[in-house]
């Protein structure tokens, strides 16, 4: 992450017209170093909240683009994990601790939590090589289940977070569906693929002579929910039926 306004201020030395980035960091990296060249977020948390927009109806300022409700899907995810695990009392999130949009995720958590019944811990985690010993913990404390947010540090690492979830006895709820087809045991969130695909309209109105600062903020439409019944069944788990209706995508044994 600290290496991102360095690059950002590459791209603004190469004479770039546009800078598209991925998630809220590289969006406020990229706001750093130039008020001038347009920024289109192809994903992120809410940008009013993150100082990068005056609303996002009315962006005012060179930042604008498509963003992925991150703390508001964390309670929709918490949501869901009790549906699947009634008995769910205490759940970690896990975060990069360098990722604002994470700090407004569980801020989002625990403001739901009490109303579901629910514990939530943050728990921090900035180099993968402390997944397994932050799993272990994590299993020590009694957690009942984990809710692995947005947090690009972790995406090279999807299948080996699931392996860890698995092995130590954890339902882990994911922010993208990669992770589930992995072997995380659901997931819950936006379309990424779409997102971006929204984002190149975007680059698109403003090669044509569109101002940012005129171009709302769009949210995401698309959401999707995947279950993974191999993981539910190595973890001992039953999925309701009802959840099952409502799953886009159901990975069988």
């Amino acid at each position: 992450m600290g290496r991102l306004r360095g690059l950002a201020a590459d791209l603004i030395g190469m004479k770039v017209d546009i800078l598209v980035t991925a998630g809220s960091e590289a969006a406020l990296a990229a706001k750093q170093v130039t008020s001038s060249i347009p920024i289109v977020m192809a994903t992120g948390g809410d940008p009013v909240e993150m100082g990068l927009a005056t609303s996002l109806a009315r962006p005012g300022s060179n930042v604008t683009g498509v963003i992925s409700l991150i703390a508001q899907l964390t309670v929709k995810r918490l949501e869901l994990l009790k549906q699947l695990i009634p008995r769910a009392a205490r759940v970690a999130i896990l975060r990069d601790p360098d990722n604002r949009s994470s700090a407004l995720s569980l801020r989002a958590a625990e403001s739901a939590a009490k109303s579901l019944g629910v514990t939530v811990q943050g728990v921090s985690v900035r180099d993968p090589r402390e997944l397994d010993a932050t799993f272990k913990a994590i299993k020590r404390a009694r957690t009942d289940a984990v809710i692995l947010g947005e947090n690009t540090r972790f995406d090279a690492e999807g299948r080996r977070i699931a392996d860890l979830a698995v092995t130590y006895r954890l339902p882990m709820m994911c922010a993208a569906k990669e992770y589930a087809q992995a072997g995380g045991l659901l997931s819950y969130g936006t379309d990424y693929p779409d997102l971006f695909r929204r984002a190149a309209l975007y680059v698109d109105k403003i090669l044509k002579g569109a101002k940012p600062a005129d171009l709302p903020v769009e949210q995401p439409t698309k959401f999707e929910l995947v279950i993974n019944l191999t993981t539910a069944r190595a973890l001992g788990l039953t999925t309701p039926p009802l959840l099952l209706q409502r799953a886009d995508e159901v990975i069988h044994p």
